[in-house]
Parts: structure tokens; sequence; C-alpha cells
């Protein structure tokens, strides 16, 4: 293998990982009990900080909601935590109609017609309805906003090799945060295949031009959701959007360091064949009963090579019934109150930091979901720094992904944080350099 990829050894093989958190082997002697090892291994990952005993703020698309009890016992039923791909739909029913229960609650969420059965993640799925806008519409450009995270930024890049595509973005309004229209307007022009926006945006910033952009072009309209805030406001599909994706981790899933995580995608009918994935329809069987099957496969696996909508070969099967149980069990007065808690506590949270000299938050104006900028006099660099000497992880920092705002970070907030913990970070804060 090492000689194939051109390699000459295995320290070749990872050197793209820093030196310095590169380590040659576990400190364990060979030939132990498996006990031992277990204890041994056990000691080793507490050192790991989880939000359990580090309080965590960090905001950017992954965020830390209760999960109930109900949904880990569903999810861990063998009927759904062992199978696999429901091939063979006479012994997949119950698999096959929880599926159908999770596309029917998207749909429901997002105002579109059809939804799959998930992609990886959002990023993916950001990638897939780029692609899907090139097959709709014919055009080259795809517009996206330049406040994007960087995940989806670079996985949408990858998804785009080859395709003869390309990325445009668009800036945001320095006064608001939201997407700027007339820079959008003049970005325009027969080639732009498709527009990205997202609602809430990148800073956690509930848009208010959505109505517009479907106005202004003939171009394939895609909208980015957290699908918790799609209890408190205007479905996509209610504006004239095509398509609809997002990241489905909230609805159910821990964060669990970073994965796995749910590719929300949806459209309107008229796209549905050209959408990736797999779609599961309700039917009959030859008695007349109700029955449930894979009705659409538009990929490589099951259709030829040429006519496959992508080459996408699975799903999170699991996860999507983690989201349909999650949203079964809470309701959609359960779901709304969940939204409106993180609004509130966005926001007041948001004007406790503000009240601490040398911080200002929010710094865009307007009505935030459960993330917000803050900005502090000196930089946030040591700030951050600060926060991790005392055992908060504080908001995500800007500099990289938006050099103009390297004295910023992206703070996220949720039902989970104790008020012992808000109290935690505030008291960091006064104290920080």
């Amino acid at each position: 293998m090492l000689r194939t990829m051109g390699l000459r050894s295995i320290e070749d093989l990872f050197a793209d990982i820093p030196a310095s958190v590169r380590i040659p082997n576990l400190d364990l002697p060979d030939g132990l009990p498996e006990d031992v090892v277990v204890a041994r291994v056990t000691s080793m990952l507490s050192a790991n900080r989880t939000v359990v005993d580090m309080p965590t703020f960090l905001g950017g698309g992954l965020y830390d909601h209760f999960v109930p009890a109900s949904v880990r016992a569903i999810t861990g039923r063998s009927e759904f935590y062992t199978s696999y791909t429901p091939y063979q739909p006479e012994i997949s029913q119950g698999m096959l109609q929880a599926l159908w229960e999770y596309q029917s609650l998207i749909c429901e969420l997002t105002g579109m017609d059809g939804a799959n059965t998930s992609m990886y993640d959002g990023s993916t799925a950001l990638g897939e309805a780029a692609r899907m806008a090139h097959r709709i519409h014919g055009g080259r450009i795809f517009l996206i906003p330049r406040a994007l995270r960087h995940n989806r930024r670079a996985v949408l890049t990858n998804y785009l090799v080859g395709t003869g595509m390309e990325i445009r973005e668009v800036d945001y309004d320095r006064e608001t945060g939201m997407l700027d229209l007339g820079e959008l307007k003049g970005a325009l022009s027969p080639d732009v295949c498709g527009i990205y926006m997202e609602n809430p945006n990148f800073f956690g910033r509930f848009e208010e031009g959505l109505e517009e952009v479907r106005g202004l072009t003939q171009a394939v309209f895609v909208v980015g959701v957290n699908p918790i805030a799609q209890a408190v406001v205007r479905p996509p599909g209610d504006f004239g959007a095509d398509i609809v994706i997002g990241e489905g981790q909230p609805l159910g899933t821990q964060m669990n360091f970073g994965g796995p995580l749910l590719g929300i995608f949806a459209c309107r009918q008229e796209h549905i064949r050209k959408m990736p994935g797999r779609v599961i329809g309700l039917t009959c069987d030859v008695n007349g009963d109700r029955a449930f099957c894979m009705t659409l496969q538009t990929r490589e696996q099951h259709i030829r090579r040429e006519k496959a909508m992508s080459n996408i070969c699975t799903n999170e099967s699991l996860l999507a019934i983690a989201a349909a149980a999650y949203l079964s069990i809470l309701g959609a007065n359960g779901l709304r109150r969940v939204a409106a808690e993180n609004v509130r506590r966005a926001r007041d949270l948001a004007a406790a930091i503000d009240k601490i000299p040398g911080f200002t938050a929010p710094i865009f104006r307007g009505a935030h979901f459960n993330e917000f900028v803050v900005r502090h006099e000196n930089g946030y660099a040591a700030v951050h720094r600060f926060l991790l000497e005392k055992g908060v992880h504080g908001g995500m920092p800007l500099t990289r992904q938006l050099p103009e705002l390297g004295d910023a970070a992206l703070f996220a907030t949720t039902g989970r944080h104790t008020p012992e913990a808000i109290a935690r970070l505030l008291k960091a804060l006064e104290a920080a350099p």
C-alpha cells in the first residue's frame, strides 16, 4: 500500500500530523491482562475535558442540547441499532417506516415536498445541493455567504472539483451581520446556478431578506437551517426555497467530540428526481395493506453510473431515527419551547457579557438564535487562553475565518448551560486580561 501511494514508511503516512501532538505509542507494556488494559486506557481517557466538567460556549455548528432518555432507548433497540441498508423491504418494515416518519417530519419543518433519508452531515448536504443546483439550472456559478463555517466551505470546495463550477462569496453587512443584499444583486448573472443562504446565519442572526431573494433570480435557491430554530421561524418553503439543507445533530444526537452527524436534505417536488440519496415511500403490499419501500434510489449502486445523481453510498439512518424520535417526543409545542429558550438565553447572556468592561455583545444588532459574536477591545486570543486556564471553553475565535473580526469570537448557549456555568463564564470574563 505504501509503495502504491509513493511513500517509504509508516512515518511518511502520518507526516501531516504535527510533531507536537504525535506520540510513538500508548504507554502500555506488552502482555497485560484485559482488565488491566481497560483500566489503564480508561485512566488515559479521563484526561479529556467534557461539557460536564468544563462549561463550553463554543459556537459554530454543533450544540449541546438535552437528549431525552427515551430517544436513546429507541435508537438502542437492536432492530435499529444493528440493522443496515434495508434492501429487503419484506423484513425491514420497521426501519423503513421509521425513516419515512423522519422524512415526513423534515418536510413539515422545512415546508418542502420531499426529503431524503439523510446525508453524512450538513457540510456534505451543501456540497450535494450545489451539484444539484448545477444539474437543475445548468449554470456554473454558485453563490455563498462569505461568513460561512470553514468546514462547510471546505467540503463544498472539494465536492465541486471536476464539475467546472465556481464558488463566489457574498459579503455580510457590517452593521446587521446579515447577507449584503446589494452585493448579492450585483453578483447575479445568467450563469449563476444557485444561491445559498442560512437562517439563522453563521453569526446566529435571523436573516430578513429571504423573501426578497426568490424574486431576484431564476437560480436555484438553497437555504441552510438549524432544525430547532425552524420551530419559531417561517419554513423556507414559504418564501420560495428550492432546496433546504441543514445539520441535524441538535435533534437528539450528542456532540460526541464532533461526530457522527446528520445531514438534512429536502427539496420541492419538481426537483426530487435530481436529489441525491434515497427516498422511502408509502405503498401497499399484494394484500392491500400499508407497506414501505425504497421509492427512489438515485445513486450508482442501484442504477447505471452515468445516470446517478451522486456517488454517496450510505446515509445516517440511526441518527435520522434519533431525530424522528426526538421530534415526536417533544412535539410541536415542546420544540417551540426549546427554540424560544435558545433565543431568550442568547439574549440574556449577550446582555450580561456586554455589561463587562471591555466587551461588546452582540456586535450585530437584531434578533439572534442561540449564538452571537462577542468583541473584546484588546483582542480575543488572550481572553480565550485565560478562559481555558479557568476551566471554561469560550467562544470560537473568528480570526482565521474573518480577519476583520480578529478581536471577536462566536459564543453559543443552550438549555444545558446551568446558572452555575453561566456565572463561571461571567466571572472568568470579568477577570480576563
